[in-house]
């Protein structure tokens, strides 16, 4: 989960958990407001009517049961029962109703002096009152379906409020968050386009947000470090360039000197000879390491043009055989739908040529005999499958692993000449050209590399 859509669930849940919180109180509020409201009314209504049935004489039961008719209007399904102290019903509002009590009821009210419970749809009280020593019980019930439906029509609002709330909430963070991080993306797009020959490029440091501002000052002045290391790093370079090869070809010259002199005796001639590979080595390790360090800088030409693939091949193996290396091709191309045109890549050819070059020395070098096959092929309409073996001893997990790597050598490659550099620049100088190299082995006695270019 992305960093923004972290905070924006976090922030937009919390205000959710808050949302529904605040509706879940009001809504218990009312509930409870709602009930001892009514319990008041219910109170009210029980000691007037047992205050007119024991303190006025003049009213009796007949006359009390016409005023509560006259005035039940103002609760639901109304009953209030009047018990003296020994639990004898000396009132009752309506005869046409029941109400459910039983002695338990009146034990309790006498113990705790006020009783509330729920019957049904009905909600009950209890109460005693004291007039002359004695003590007469009350009970009274109704319905609160007003109050019940206010309740319900709140208890709707509630639930709209809160879906409603809760998307606006959900909207309005992903909006403002996506507004308040919008400098990271624009700061993570500038440093994608950093590169290797862009060191000199800034992050612009034109933002409100402080923090993001520190961020980007700091990755500013990592920039700038590591862009003076690179610069310090190719100053390097350009003067070892001039000074290792200036002492090699005057070494060079001096050998091809003592050839001439001392031509007529053999065993001086071999260590000259000797002598001289050494020297090719080293000059070409200098080479490389070159090659490898502009290549890792992104320092590659830039000058691309069409480049035939068999021709760049079949000049590796002329060079080889030139060289005067034992050498034997198998040159194999599948029927193409227009082999001109798929044979063709864009890119730079003399570093391509060290690319083929590098894989059809090491396949020549590396196999038990000096013999390499090449295939190339098209097996989907916008790649290019080149694929080179050799038979010998293949390489390891491990081995495989490390393959790529600078200044590597496996045990198919010992008391053989070379650098452990050959692979390295070869897979740089394709990742140049946007295409790709792979080993395999399809059985313990074959080789392979595949190099892919997309057409």
């Amino acid at each position: 989960m992305t960093l923004r859509r972290r905070i924006s669930v976090t922030v937009a849940s919390v205000f959710s958990l808050i949302l529904a919180l605040t509706c879940t109180a009001i809504f218990i509020s009312s509930a409870k407001f709602r009930e001892d409201e009514f319990i008041s009314r219910l109170k009210d209504r029980a000691l007037n009517t047992v205050r007119l049935l024991v303190e006025v004489q003049e009213v009796d039961n007949q006359l009390l049961k016409l005023i509560d008719r006259n005035t039940l209007n103002s609760l639901l399904n109304e009953k209030v029962l009047v018990f003296d102290e020994t639990f004898a019903l000396i009132y009752s509002s309506l005869d046409d109703e029941e109400l459910k009590w039983d002695d338990s009821d009146l034990i309790k009210l006498r113990e705790d002096g006020f009783l509330y419970k729920k019957v049904g749809k009905r909600e009950l009280i209890g109460i005693s009152h004291f007039y002359q020593n004695e003590t007469y019980y009350v009970l009274n019930s109704a319905e609160d379906v007003y109050g019940k439906r206010k309740l319900d029509y709140l208890l709707l609002i509630l639930i709209i409020t809160f879906l409603v709330g809760t998307s606006l909430i959900w909207v309005t963070v992903l909006y403002v968050i996506k507004n308040l991080l919008k400098p990271l993306d624009v700061m993570k797009d500038q440093i994608i386009e950093i590169s290797a020959n862009r060191l000199r490029h800034r992050i612009s440091e034109e933002t409100g947000l402080q923090e993001i501002k520190a961020l980007t000052e700091a990755f500013n002045k990592m920039i700038g470090r590591i862009g003076a290391a690179f610069e310090a790093q190719r100053e390097f370079n350009a003067n070892a360039s001039h000074e290792l090869r200036t002492p090699l070809a005057r070494l060079t010259v001096r050998i091809d000197g003592m050839r001439s002199k001392f031509s007529d005796q053999p065993e001086i001639m071999t260590y000259l000879n000797g002598l001289t590979e050494d020297v090719e080595q080293l000059s070409d390790l200098i080479q490389s390491l070159l090659l490898l360090s502009r290549l890792e800088k992104g320092e590659s030409p830039t000058d691309l043009e069409t480049v035939r693939i068999d021709e760049l091949i079949f000049t590796a193996f002329d060079q080889l055989k030139k060289s005067g290396k034992e050498a034997d091709l198998n040159f194999e191309i599948e029927e193409l739908p227009d082999q001109d045109v798929q044979l063709e890549v864009m890119g730079n050819k003399s570093l391509l040529q060290i690319a083929f070059n590098n894989l059809l020395r090491n396949a020549l070098e590396y196999g038990e005999t000096p013999k390499a096959s090449v295939h190339i092929s098209n097996h989907a309409s916008d790649s290019l499958i080149i694929s080179i073996e050799n038979d010998g001893e293949v390489l390891s997990d491990y081995e495989q692993s490390r393959l790529f790597q600078p200044f590597v050598r496996h045990s198919n490659s010992q008391h053989k000449a070379g650098s452990g550099l050959g692979l390295r620049i070869t897979q740089r100088i394709l990742n140049y050209h946007k295409a790709g190299i792979k080993y395999t082995s399809p059985n313990g006695s074959v080789n392979r590399f595949t190099v892919t270019f997309k057409i």
